[in-house]
């Protein structure tokens, strides 16, 4: 059973706000002790919980970037 899309967005951004980058290292960790059990379908899962959050990572962080940039030049004026 896979988890839709909107669902591993939300999650990966709920675990993101609660256990920080860190959360993408224990996902990964997480899928292979799962692959390793047997529990390919679950470690596929968690994979995909795992690329979710390092899309909203970058995406969070990219915009902060772009946000103190945009602070940096306005001090500049």
């Amino acid at each position: 059973m896979t988890l839709q899309h909107m669902e591993i967005d939300e999650l990966a951004r709920s675990l993101l706000a609660k256990q920080g980058i860190g959360a993408i290292w224990k996902l990964h960790q997480a899928a292979a002790e799962a692959h390793r059990a047997g529990f390919q379908l679950s470690a596929a899962d968690l994979i995909e919980v795992a690329e979710a959050a390092e899309r909203a990572w970058t995406r969070g962080g990219i915009y902060r970037l772009k946000e103190g940039l945009t602070d940096l030049i306005e001090s500049l004026r």
